[in-house]
């Protein structure tokens, strides 16, 4: 796994591997349910993926909707490609959504809703709470 992969937490935060991504869990919430799709691979430019990572990220990216579909109920999903810090290709998934959501004792406001997404306003996940959100996301996709 790339540096990239390993910062957001790898491999407690993962919720699924495919074979050129894996999505993980964001340790940072701006709202419930954002995720980290992350390239396996070395690259640090998008067009420097293989062709096979591009003819898989339809099927992970649907994967991925449908199981926040049912985790979280957004209104809309933002795929930002920021890679200011962390170099490897890879997107910040952010479920949007009107008013808030509730998981365990924390609540989630969507801040920025509906313009751009507030990255500043997350909910710093400690360790406990974020197995159980990664338990909690798992049992989501299964």
């Amino acid at each position: 796994m790339n540096d990239t992969i390993r910062r957001f937490g790898y491999p407690d935060t993962l919720l699924r591997s495919y074979d050129h991504w894996v999505v993980l869990l964001r340790p940072a919430q701006p709202t419930l349910g954002s995720l980290v799709l992350a390239a396996r691979s070395e690259a640090t430019a998008f067009g420097d993926l293989e062709p096979a990572a591009f003819a898989e990220l339809g099927q992970v990216t649907a994967d991925i909707e449908t199981m926040l579909g049912k985790a979280v109920s957004f209104e809309k999903i933002n795929y930002l490609m920021l890679m200011m810090v962390d170099p490897h290709v890879h997107f910040h998934v952010i479920p949007r959504y009107s008013g808030s959501r509730t998981f365990e004792d924390s609540t989630f406001a969507d801040h920025g809703w509906p313009k751009t997404p507030e990255l500043g306003e997350a909910v710093a996940l400690d360790d406990t709470q974020m197995a159980a959100m990664v338990a909690w996301l798992k049992e989501q996709w299964a």
